[in-house]
Order: C-alpha cells, then structure tokens, then sequence
C-alpha cells in the first residue's frame, strides 16, 4: 500500500523553505508516524538524508564525545557512516529516538548558529525527559506535536480528495444540510474511524483489507507496548501509579460523570501522592485531559481546576482496544454501543478538538443542573459543546444561552447524530464534521 498522506508533509516542506528555520524537534506518542514522516521527506527533499536512531545504533551515542562543535560530530558521523556525501546546504540530519542519547539536545545551539546542514529530532515522548531537554536547547530549535491521523487523514487513506472534504465543509458554512448519500457514507466512515483510529499501521491494514480483521490485536498490542513504555521510561515517578491511572481510564469514562478519581484508583490512594502522574501521561501523548472550568466565563485558561478534570484517550480506537472482548463484538457486529456510547463518543470528539488545536475543558454546575461536555471559544465568545449520543433534549445548552448571568456566552454548538442546523441559538452538526470546526468558527461571518 501507498505511504498515508499527512499533515506534518505539507507543515515540513514549509519549514524547509524558511530562511531562519530552527532544528526541528516532532513529539508525539509512539507509533503515530513520525519516523515514516521525517524519512520520506528527508529522501524526497535533500541530496543527502542521514538517519541516526540512538535506540537501534547505540554506536553513534559517542558522535558528541569530542563536544558540539558542528564539524567534530559531522567528523565522528562520517567515520562511522564513510559513504556519506555530504552537502552543504542539501543536507537533513535525522536522530530519531533522541530520548536515548539526550546529548543531541544540547548540539542543536551548534547546528542552529552553524546553519549548514538542517537538523530534525524526534523519540518516543514516554522517554524524552522534556525539562532536561528544554534546559539543554532553550531558544535553538522548534516543536511541532505530531499526533495519530485526524478525521481528515483518514479519509485521504480512504482516497477521499480535498474537493469533496471541501464540499462539505461549504455545506457547513452555508448552514445547508448535507444530502442523504453525503450523510450516510460520512457517517459509516466515522463509525469506522471510531472503531480504527488514527494510528497509521491500523489504517493501513483497514483501508487494505476493508474490514476490522486482525484489528483488535494490533491496538491490543500498542496497548500493551506503552505499558511496557511505562515501565520502562517512567523515571523518578511510581510506574504502579501510573498504570493504575493509564488501566483505569475505561473504568471512569463507563461511569455517568466520568470525574477521574484519584481515591477510587486503588485502596487508600490520595491525590497528593499522585501528583505528576497525569502530567506524564499527557506529556507521553498518552491522555488528553479535560479540565473542570470554575466559571462559564472567559478567559479559559485561567479560570479551571487543576484537581477536577476528566481523561480521554488520545486516540479512540485504543479506547476500544482496552474494553472486554465482547463488548468489541457488540461494536463491530451491531455497532451496539450501550453504556459505552455516550463515552465513546464524547472521547472521539474530544481527541478532534485536540486534533484541531484546541485545549480541553468541561463545565458543570451542580445547583443549576448544568453539564457542558467541552467549552471552546472564538475571537469574542465562550462556546459550550453539547456532545449528544441520542438526539434527545439540550437542556443544558439552552440554559447557558438563554441565562443573562452567562455574558460570554452568545450561541452554542451540538454534536450528534443529526444533519446540519441553526435555530438561532445553537449550531446543530454531525459529529463527523468536528475536524472543520476551527475553520468554521474562524471564518464565520
């Protein structure tokens, strides 16, 4: 099969043409992609492409024995790798699985002033110990956070082109309902992508053999290998608490209002004694954390909980691949969701939100009855998101609209499963059309 298009292609190609480019580092979970990213544009794009992984060639952790000056570590890489040609100006170092040598950090100060050859980084970001490698590069290079393939990657894998992606989203922008067939194959791909994910071997293999065959076993197995991660790379922290916390996030997203509870992890945790754990997971690009607001006001930011907070998957279909098998033939089967489908879908588009660049947050007031399942916002207003895994009332969105006390809040937007609609108050979308939400919002009139 074709290698998938992604975004990071277009982003680097950018990078490449800019005259005061810094040294690249991409972060990301394992698996997402990264090294197939940075290997295809280094062979298409420079007359000599270097790749140096310190996890698999230990032998080139000495480049930086003799220190950092640029021509010192070309010197050391050339005696081990002599039928090199370097060009001057043509030339992309790649050091891969830099968490293993984190020396690289610090030679990026050289290569930045050096300016002869580009230089991109990249590692597992359960290993990086990325305060030890900010301290060591602070102001010499550039991170771009690279993450599983978004709704949109998935449909180029499915060889959907940008002029039907750009159909609907005129659609979105004209308020005009998508048509039947429009809607229907949409909405199957989504179901897909739910059950798939992002993560690029998955896809490949679905988008190959066109149904969910061996499927299971490969996000079991990804599972599987950041708990190894874990245990491998949790450093200073306590790699039971973190499996505690990374095993027991189906556990509280089943329940009704998905708080994640330090207390109820194990016998006697207390959150004190947990503090950093969730911090790593997210840094890891395991987790995306939602954060309780304290008002439904702007700014965002500096108005939420650190201590109330919500964990989502970062990519759904390893959220599938953590629940029991028979639950997974319930989904694949009869797409029969039952006390998981509020939480899945909540979870999906939750991971598109990030996707799009937004931050998560959540808001809930008891004494009014109100629930909100994210809040964005736009240049002037706070927006609540009602996610809807049944098309039944908004009662929360109506009254954080229509209540004075909520000045912020000028409209709102519904995810369900319903075409596209505007009664004045609130936007109505299917949930497929998450990942155009940025650009809507951006470029409403």
């Amino acid at each position: 099969m074709e290698r998938l298009k992604r975004k990071i292609d277009k982003y680097l190609i950018e990078w490449k043409k800019d005259e005061h480019k810094l040294p690249l580092i991409i972060k990301g979970a394992r698996q997402i992609g990264k090294t197939n990213a940075i290997r295809n544009f280094g062979k298409n794009n420079y007359k000599t492409y270097i790749e140096i992984n310190f996890a698999l060639q230990p032998q080139f952790k000495t480049i930086f024995e003799d220190g950092f000056e640029v021509d010192n570590i070309i010197k050391n890489i050339t005696l081990k790798l002599p039928e090199i040609e370097l060009n001057e100006n043509n030339t992309l170092i790649f050091f891969d699985e830099m968490q293993e040598c984190v020396s690289t950090a610090t030679s990026l100060k050289a290569f930045k002033e050096d300016g002869r050859y580009d230089v991109i980084c990249s590692g597992s970001l359960m290993g990086i110990n990325y305060k030890e490698i900010e301290s060591n590069s602070v102001g010499n290079k550039e991170d771009y956070i690279m993450r599983s393939l978004d709704f949109e990657e998935f449909l180029w894998a499915k060889g959907y082109k940008t002029e039907q992606i750009n159909d609907l989203y005129r659609n979105m922008s004209e308020l005009k309902p998508l048509s039947n067939t429009q809607y229907e194959v949409m909405m199957s791909n989504f179901k897909d992508y739910m059950i798939v994910g992002g993560m690029p071997a998955i896809v490949s293999r679905f988008v190959e053999n066109k149904n969910f065959s061996g499927i299971l076993k490969m996000q079991q197995q990804i599972l599987l290998d950041y708990e190894e991660d874990i245990t491998k790379y949790a450093g200073g922290l306590d790699k039971t608490k973190i499996l505690n916390c990374y095993r027991k996030i189906p556990v509280f997203l089943g329940n009704e209002n998905k708080k994640f509870q330090i207390s109820k992890i194990a016998n006697g945790a207390r959150s004190r004694e947990y503090v950093g754990v969730v911090e790593w997971l997210e840094n890891a690009g395991i987790v995306n954390v939602s954060y309780a607001m304290e008002q439904a006001s702007l700014p965002l930011k500096g108005n939420y909980n650190p201590d109330n907070y919500r964990l989502y998957f970062s990519d759904t279909g390893l959220l599938i691949g953590s629940l029991d098998e028979e639950t997974q033939e319930d989904l694949r089967n009869n797409e029969n969701m039952n006390t998981y489908k509020g939480a899945l879908y909540e979870n999906i588009v939750g991971d598109m939100l990030v996707k799009a660049g937004y931050q998560l947050y959540f808001y809930k007031d008891d004494s009014k009855k109100i629930e909100m399942d994210f809040m964005i916002r736009d240049k002037q207003s706070l927006i609540p998101v009602e996610v809807k895994a049944n098309d039944n009332a908004t009662i929360s969105l109506n009254n954080l609209i229509n209540n004075n006390l909520y000045k912020d809040i000028k409209y709102g937007i519904k995810l369900c499963n319903k075409n596209i609609g505007f009664n004045g108050k609130f936007y109505t979308f299917p949930y497929f059309l998450t990942f155009l939400l940025k650009r809507f919002l951006e470029e409403k009139k």
